[in-house]
């Protein structure tokens, strides 16, 4: 199943849906992610945070000594965690060595912590890394407008993308403004809210009319918004769905009644997270 890509601001391809792995551990990071590979999965999203790179490293690193892949069909990120923001170089390598790769497609800043004030040096590092040829994309995560301002002001570059808690309900509509204004990809973690609106009586509705699951119009409608998804789960069926969801086409009528889903955050504030 081809899934499809957007243009990043450096010209590189992304792909809209990808596998993310927070929390999957042990032997389940292998399996679900040389599945994912299998099955079309593309991108595939881990962080220095998540404590299973090793795993992630060695299911894509079997992957293409199998030929199901090659490197460069693959897009690879990780991001660099709040404790490491004061030694960037020796977080990504650290990054690298425990995935087993060269380089990773994109590293992220994982969080601004404003109150610490090492956000502008650490993506200002990050930017460098890319500059030696080292990296391949330079972004962020969990960034609002006052910090993204500062860090593009400051170091003269524009992140490729900011991966923010988004899903139906919470879809931050004046933070992906800002984001199309910047020419930034907005890229939504926690994208199906865990599975806390699938009762919701549109998602319903929609699921219902076009005989899909509520995941499958969850991650369709965000994709339509524009945003890039990265879904994660430890249930091989989930995976197959959750990639169906390229599949889903969704109405001008269809949007009207999802934009109408409340909700809210469902995890840290980053303007507060981790204080």
């Amino acid at each position: 199943m081809r899934v499809p890509v957007t243009t990043l601001n450096d010209g590189y391809d992304f792909p809209l849906l990808g596998l993310g792995t927070y929390k999957l551990q042990g032997d389940d990071v292998e399996t679900i992610v040389r599945s994912a590979i299998e099955l079309g999965y593309r991108h595939i999203d881990t962080a220095s945070l998540y404590g299973n790179e090793v795993e992630v490293g060695k299911a894509i690193n079997d992957a293409i000594k199998a030929g199901d892949v090659t490197r460069e069909d693959l897009f690879v990120t990780t991001k660099l965690w709040n404790d490491d923001q004061e030694r960037v170089a020796a977080a990504y390598q650290e990054s690298l060595e425990r995935l087993g790769l060269e380089f990773v497609d994109l590293y992220l800043v994982h969080w601004p912590w404003p109150q610490h004030g090492t956000y502008v040096q650490a993506f200002e590092q990050i930017a460098e890394l890319q500059g030696m040829g080292r990296l391949q994309s330079a972004g962020v995560a969990n960034f609002y407008p006052e910090v993204l301002d500062e860090i593009i002001e400051k170091t003269g570059v524009t992140p490729v993308l900011n991966q923010v808690e988004l899903h139906a309900g919470f879809t931050q509509p004046e933070l992906r403004a800002y984001h199309e204004a910047h020419d930034i990809l907005t890229e939504a973690w926690a994208p199906i809210a865990r599975g806390s609106n699938f009762e919701d009586p549109a998602i319903r509705a929609v699921a219902d009319a076009l005989e899909a699951t509520p995941a499958q119009v969850s991650l369709a409608y965000l994709m339509r918004l524009g945003c890039s998804v990265v879904p994660k789960t430890s249930n091989p069926q989930r995976l197959v769905e959750n990639l169906g969801a390229v599949d889903i086409k969704l109405t001008d009528e269809d949007i009207s009644l999802l934009d109408g889903v409340t909700g809210e955050r469902l995890s840290g504030d980053p303007l507060t997270f981790p204080g």
